[in-house]
């Protein structure tokens, strides 16, 4: 099902779509011409065979695209359409794992990133490519990847998925009590992830970082993923989960690029992700935060994200060292809500006519409102210091 997915070429044409992931990787190449010119490249994973282009129009000497789904015949079909740059590709049908090539490689370029980094497990693929195929002390574009985490409030979002298991406090459903079943639907909404793009000012924390470098890690470090979880919070208020979003870095001889999914900066296809927690925890201004972040790999090429957070003592006895709540979640990677892609009630314009209504109902005008307009939470708001990478 993995390489049926990928073997469409919509899919390859919402990822094509993605200037900032796509025109990313192409200033990355370019700009690193020293890198490609007259070496060798794997392309790991080619899908349409748009990088291997790249490769070639930086002076790569021969690209090899190696790429297991059926996307390999359009890849063929595109790099026979652009014969000036394709004489110099090679496509290749087959799984990294399996497949032989001629000779080494000088540098290894592939897109093996998923929601929150490791979804689809293609990572493990790709240093399983620097393995067999990159030469000692060769290249590798994305050479490395950072996950971020930080605690946000966010009281509209964590109603929105409460919500959805009102359906089952239903005592009456065509004379069926569906209240038993209230429970495990609550918390079976709570097991999804939320993909969508929000507002950097609803995190109450800088953010921890962990590392992955793409060049001198195991395939075994991916199996299991263990970050542990530190925060002070910013602001007192109620903490919903963790936000979570990504980065890579291609570490070219001439310049050094990064591409970033970081909340504030322009969105790309894989959004940022959130754990909500099902019992949310209360914090003060300069709380301490701890917890865990673990990720368990699974058959299904994803994780099963287990989350715990912490509220630490907080006054007298905080140096204890004491916990004074706990909450916990175990969410599955693999099946996320795409927030997002939910129609929305209201166009931007019938807000604002609605809210220009409200306003004039209570005989406020524009000018004298200090809150927030509609659909716009009213939290404590504490921006990081720095979301660039």
């Amino acid at each position: 099902m993995y390489f049926h997915y990928y073997g469409q070429l919509l899919h390859q044409q919402n990822m094509l779509q993605d200037y900032v992931r796509t025109g990313t990787y192409y200033a990355a190449v370019i700009e690193n011409r020293v890198d490609f010119q007259g070496r060798v490249v794997v392309d790991v994973g080619a899908g349409s065979g748009i990088l291997s282009l790249f490769a070639a129009q930086a002076g790569a000497k021969h690209v090899y695209a190696v790429e297991a789904s059926e996307m390999s015949e359009y890849a063929q079909r595109l790099v026979a359409g652009n014969p000036s740059l394709g004489q110099r590709i090679t496509v290749i049908k087959g799984k990294i794992e399996e497949v032989e090539l001629p000779e080494k490689a000088d540098i290894l370029i592939s897109e093996p990133m998923g929601t929150l980094l490791v979804n689809e497990r293609m990572l493990e693929t790709y240093v399983i490519a620097r393995d067999r195929f990159l030469v000692p002390d060769g290249k590798m574009f994305p050479s490395l990847g950072r996950i971020h985490l930080a605690p946000f409030s966010d009281e509209y979002l964590y109603v929105e998925i409460a919500n959805k298991a009102l359906f089952w406090q239903q005592h009456n459903y065509y004379g069926v009590d569906l209240t038993p079943l209230h429970g495990s639907a609550f918390q079976g909404y709570f097991s999804q992830p939320v993909v969508d793009a929000f507002d950097p000012r609803l995190l109450i924390s800088p953010p921890v970082i962990h590392t992955l470098d793409f060049t001198c890690m195991k395939e075994e470090e991916l199996y299991e993923i263990d970050i542990p979880l530190n925060f002070v919070s910013s602001a007192g208020t109620r903490v919903h989960g963790l936000a979570c979003w990504f980065d890579v870095l291609f570490n070219g001889s001439s310049v050094q690029r990064w591409l970033t999914t970081a909340p504030g900066a322009p969105t790309t296809h894989w959004y940022q992700l959130r754990c909500v927690l099902a019992q949310p925890i209360y914090v003060m201004a300069g709380q301490e935060i701890t917890g865990r972040f673990h990720l368990v790999s699974h058959s299904a090429q994803s994780y099963t994200i287990y989350l715990t957070m912490s509220a630490k003592m907080w006054g007298a006895g905080a140096d204890q060292g004491g916990i004074l709540q706990t909450s916990s979640c175990k969410l599955d990677l693999k099946e996320p809500y795409y927030r997002l892609s939910q129609p929305q009630p209201y166009t931007l314009q019938q807000e604002q006519q609605s809210h220009q209504q409200l306003l004039q109902s209570q005989d406020i005008s524009p000018q004298m409102q200090d809150g927030p307009g509609p659909n716009i939470a009213v939290i404590p708001s504490h921006i990081p210091e720095s979301l660039d990478p």
